[in-house]
């Protein structure tokens, strides 16, 4: 899964001010009615204020960290699912219910992909612990039962970031033509 999405911002969306060291920001993404996904950064204080149009997928808040950008500007431009998990894990994102969903799904598909190997579980059973293969760090992925209603909700939200699924068409073999 692969997006191409502005970084984040260094500025507030409501306010135009200027990120500071240590200032809570919370993010959103959206896909618009126009079927764009956009990122949105704003003070948290400011955050309220946003109001996009179309369907929100996920929202987080971290304290700002001026990063220097180095490498790649197009590898700074691609939201990845391994930059959005790393993004949604990192201790300073607060937790929420729609990302907390997000994250487990994530978890599942980079699992697979092996760029996340399954370390145990957290000693009170409410985390699963993940590796990450390239930095060898420890993260707590949320112990969230695999329901129906988890991969609706999940089914949901990626279909914001990555548009709705094309409905399957049957082959000419499986319905009874040559």
């Amino acid at each position: 899964m692969e997006l191409n999405l502005q970084p984040r911002a260094l500025s507030c969306f409501v306010s135009g001010q200027p990120f500071q060291e240590g200032d809570r920001v919370a993010s959103l993404l959206a896909r618009s009615d126009s079927g764009a996904v956009v990122r949105y950064d704003a003070l948290e204080s400011q955050a309220a204020a946003i109001q996009p149009e179309g369907f929100v997928a996920c929202r987080w808040v971290q304290v700002f960290k001026a990063h220097p950008r180095v490498g790649d500007a197009d590898r700074t431009l691609k939201l990845t699912a391994e930059t959005l998990f790393l993004t949604l894990v990192d201790p300073s994102t607060e937790p929420s219910a729609e990302t907390d969903r997000l994250v487990r799904f994530l978890a599942l598909l980079l699992e697979r992909k092996r760029l996340l190997r399954p370390r145990g579980r957290t000693p009170d059973g409410g985390h699963d612990l993940y590796e990450h293969a390239r930095t060898k760090q420890l993260h707590e992925v949320p112990s969230i039962d695999l329901t129906p209603e988890f991969f609706i909700a999940v089914r949901e939200q990626l279909s914001v970031l990555v548009g709705e699924p094309k409905p399957l068409q049957a082959s000419p073999a499986a319905a009874g033509g040559p």
